[in-house]
């Protein structure tokens, strides 16, 4: 028998136990599997908490439908009765203290035909007439491997992306654009430059791609996110699950390793997969000729909190599910969902729940972490107050701080993937990487990952 430890218990090392089991079960294979959580629940940054009629999503708060791994694992689980969609609505941008519509037919920002780029209270007329640019300009000097910011810029120029674009992709990805490749983003737009002339005509031409699911473009549960943690759970029961336990170190033995926990006596294992951001792999394998690979892996923080009023949805802007915060704004968030109003769910009674977003690539940030939470649940309110005009004290808040913890796909993370992968694979064979810190950061990324592990796994046992 073969023993199987996953390490660490999110979206990625649930659904590599659930391909593994399910694998065992139709193929009969020799193999015990095991995951370990050092957390108390399962799920990682999916965590759903119910609060005076409120639901609220600590980490994700939805599933994007686009990606090809979710359907497939929702109708697994059998769990389509329990899916519920996105209210639609106008996003808006928030700058010089006051709220603009993101134009209609854009994409992450960006225009998709030119009504849509001279539609916008955000952009000078000389600014739109920069970006028209795009129109005639040629690509010769970019890749999928450059920056998506100087892309941007060279052909839509400064104040469309400065002001309109950067504020969602930054939103979206965390990041500086100026960092992010376009690979770890929007790949799609150096083809679509290339092949057509221009990156607005190119989103024109494809805009069905991004609209096939129609309005119903993110996914959730009635009783949140944590339902197909919850399921997943259910699912792999006849697994053993180690709850509650910090692994500490990985010790190779030959063809084993020795897995030590804080309060669990150890585990021999012939496959691991270390389903954990890359600093704790990283601490758990203590080894020096790999840090230089993961040190060029990085995070950031994000704090989040949630803010619910016995007022009701009515009160915000009509059509509207949130906005996002321009540099230079008045306000110290960088963004603001209207939960109750994109998530009828979240809800019950239909009062107002406000999620704010704290990223640490703010300015702001590095003050706003230092204070106690009582003071930064006053911050957030003053945000609401500037941008929304509501004053009625809260009837429930949740805070929650992901510090150190959001993953930044920067310049050289393609790089530093690929040598660290083969490294691991010449010292520790059968020790597998896998989440959000290294192959895609949104949850059907993840799913799709350990997917794949699993079947990895499946490949090295049956090649024996």
């Amino acid at each position: 028998m073969k023993r199987i430890v996953i390490i660490g218990g999110g979206i990625t090392g649930l659904t590599t136990m659930y391909d593994l089991q399910r694998l065992k079960n139709q193929q009969n294979l020799d193999i015990e599997i095991v995951l370990v959580e050092k957390n108390d629940h399962l799920g990682g940054k999916i965590h759903t908490v119910e609060q005076d009629d409120f639901l609220m999503e600590t980490g994700a708060d939805s599933i994007v439908t686009r990606n090809e791994s979710v359907a497939p694992l929702v109708n697994d689980l059998e769990l389509e009765d329990e899916v519920v969609y996105n209210a639609t609505g106008s996003s808006y941008l928030y700058s010089h203290g006051a709220l603009h519509k993101i134009p209609e037919d854009t994409i992450f920002g960006i225009p998709t035909n030119v009504d849509s780029l001279f539609s916008s209270t955000l952009v000078s007329q000389e600014g739109k007439e920069r970006a028209l640019q795009d129109l005639e300009s040629e690509n010769s000097a970019f890749t999928v491997d450059s920056p998506i910011g100087p892309f941007l810029k060279t052909f839509l120029g400064d104040e469309l992306v400065e002001n309109q674009i950067a504020p969602v992709l930054s939103g979206v990805y965390s990041g500086d654009l100026d960092k992010l490749t376009l690979a770890t983003t929007l790949p799609y737009l150096v083809d679509y430059k290339n092949r057509y002339g221009s990156i607005i005509k190119g989103l024109g031409a494809n805009k069905e791609r991004f609209q096939k699911s129609g309005n119903k473009k993110f996914l959730s549960f009635r009783n949140g996110l944590s339902t197909i943690i919850d399921r997943l759970e259910e699912k792999v029961s006849e697994s053993t699950i180690l709850k509650g336990t910090t692994t500490t170190s990985i010790q190779k033995m030959d063809e084993k390793y020795m897995i030590s926990f804080d309060n669990h006596e150890e585990l021999e294992a012939d496959y691991v997969v270390l389903a954990t951001p890359h600093d704790v792999a990283q601490a758990i394998i203590k080894d020096s000729t790999l840090d230089q690979h993961f040190n060029q892996m990085k995070n950031s923080s994000l704090t989040s909190v949630y803010i619910g009023f016995d007022v009701p949805d009515e009160e915000l802007p009509a059509n509207g599910t949130g906005f996002i915060v321009s540099n230079g704004s008045d306000l110290s968030c960088n963004a603001c969902t209207w939960s109750s109003r994109k998530w009828t769910h979240t809800s019950k009674k239909r009062r107002l729940l406000v999620r704010l977003f704290y990223k640490s690539t703010n300015p702001a940030y590095e003050r706003l972490i230092k204070l106690p939470k009582e003071a930064f649940i006053e911050e957030a309110l003053s945000d609401v107050k500037r941008s929304l005009g509501i004053e009625t004290s809260p009837a429930s808040v949740e805070v929650t701080y992901w510090n150190n913890l959001m993953p930044n796909y920067t310049l050289d993370h393609k790089q530093a993937l690929q040598s660290l992968t083969e490294e691991m694979k010449k010292r520790f064979p059968n020790i597998l990487l896998a989440g959000c810190s290294y192959y895609g950061v949104g949850i059907g990324a993840c799913i799709q990952n350990g997917r794949d592990t699993a079947k990895d796994i499946h490949d090295s046992l049956t090649r024996l």
